[in-house]
Formats: C-alpha cells, sequence, structure tokens
C-alpha cells in the first residue's frame, strides 16, 4: 500500500495525497473523491475540515519549514 503525504502549503492548507481516510471525531468517515484533498489550518474555511479557500481573503500566515 502506498503511503499518504501531508503537505502543509506556505500559507494555505495541508494538502494531502495518497489513499485517503478522513474521520470525524466521532468515527464517521467523509466523502473523499479521489486521492488528493487540502485540509483547512486556517480555521475560516465554510466547508471544514477542507479548504474553500479563505486563507487569500485573509492573508492567512503560518509558513511551516522542517528543520
Amino acid at each position: 500500500m502506498a503511503a499518504s503525504i501531508i503537505v502543509p502549503l506556505a500559507n494555505g492548507p495541508y494538502l494531502v495525497t495518497g489513499p485517503i481516510k478522513l474521520l470525524d471525531p466521532e468515527g464517521r468517515e467523509f466523502t473523499v473523491q479521489g486521492d488528493k484533498i487540502a485540509l483547512c489550518r486556517c480555521g475560516g474555511s465554510s466547508n471544514k475540515p477542507f479548504c474553500d479557500g479563505t486563507h487569500k481573503r485573509t492573508a492567512f500566515k503560518a509558513e511551516t519549514k522542517a528543520s
């Protein structure tokens, strides 16, 4: 089985690729189309946990780099 890869995009969402199984806090599975999703990390999405582009309108800043 291929591994999932999660990349925090500069000032944007978490981009998840690969086999994806996304659960809510009660363990119910979200419907995921395909093998790539963007997860909100700015907190402003109206479609949580998925990104809807709100980070662009709110000037979200959170660059993440591995040390």
